[in-house]
């Protein structure tokens, strides 16, 4: 089995480690818009060439793994589309919406190649590869088992396109939204002098969610992964569109997700909370 990558971020770069631990030794190149020394040398360390040109990654694969932005999902496929050929495996990792995927798999047929679309249920450190995925497509059960042996963690969903990566846009509405509105109540009860007294309020109303721990682990998350979570809902916001709901919730909280993923800060986890949450204040106002 032979495997490249369009998209050589923290996603693939986990599955990578957690394959080759395994003693898997079958990746052979990866493409990433992002043309700079470091992906060279995170792809070179793991044994793959690093190319500068997606066709020339994917010629020789027999399934390719997508792992882009959500914002560059259909970009990425696109761009492959020349080099695919019959028999290759397109797996679509992208948190993008189920219309997204469709209109993917739709390109990737064409050229008889097939698609998996692969939703990532939980973040992909510590576990690599063994993270939670969801599958779905036409292909979905032939291509399971050979996913399960590879040490995947996988349910299959449905044989659709899209059926997959609509459990994971719907349930990112709940879980960037909860970040999103924990992140902006207690920056504005820090900035309106109430925050011990918001967060203990908290603490007494919603014991479960681990107060105040979970404040600052929203911030951490919000800060190292913002912008990332900030695409991956603005096709939540379509997804929600698509269904005739309310998309423009998620389009918020994609802009909370953005401010923080901007912002010049990279690790609270030393500052005493309030200390960290004043900061993020000053930082925020000085936005506006």
């Amino acid at each position: 089995m032979k495997i490249s990558y369009i998209g050589f971020g923290e996603a693939a770069r986990a599955f990578t480690d957690s394959l080759v631990q395994q003693n898997f030794k079958g990746f052979i190149a990866a493409y990433d818009i992002r043309q700079d020394e470091e992906m060279r040398q995170a792809a070179a360390q793991r044994g793959l060439a690093f190319e500068a040109d997606v066709a020339q990654a994917v010629k020789d694969a027999d399934w390719i793994i997508s792992a882009v932005t959500a914002d560059q999902s259909l970009h990425a496929a696109e761009a492959a589309l020349d080099a695919l050929q019959p028999g290759q495996v397109f797996i679509d990792i992208n948190s993008v919406s189920p219309g997204r995927k469709q209109k993917t798999a739709a390109l990737v047929a064409e050229k008889g190649a097939q698609y998996l679309d692969m939703a990532v249920m939980a973040p992909v450190h510590p576990r690599g590869h063994a993270t939670p995925v969801l599958l779905a497509g036409e292909q979905a059960l032939a291509i399971a088992p050979m996913l399960e042996k590879l040490g995947f963690q996988l349910e299959v969903v449905g044989d659709q396109p899209g059926e997959a990566t609509a459990i994971k846009m719907v349930r990112s509405m709940f879980v960037k939204g909860l970040e999103a509105l924990t992140v902006e109540t207690a920056l504005a009860a820090s900035a309106t002098g109430c925050f011990d007294r918001v967060i203990g309020s908290l603490a007494d109303t919603f014991p479960g969610l681990g107060w105040p721990q979970n404040v600052n682990y929203m911030f951490e998350r919000t800060l190292h992964h913002g912008l990332r979570r900030a695409a991956e809902m603005r096709e939540v916001a379509a997804t929600y569109d698509e269904l005739g709901f309310t998309g423009a919730l998620a389009d918020k909280i994609a802009d909370v997700q953005e401010k923080m993923g901007q912002l010049p800060v990279n690790d609270l986890s030393n500052a005493p909370l309030g200390e960290a949450v004043n900061q993020i204040v000053d930082l925020r106002l000085k936005e506006n």
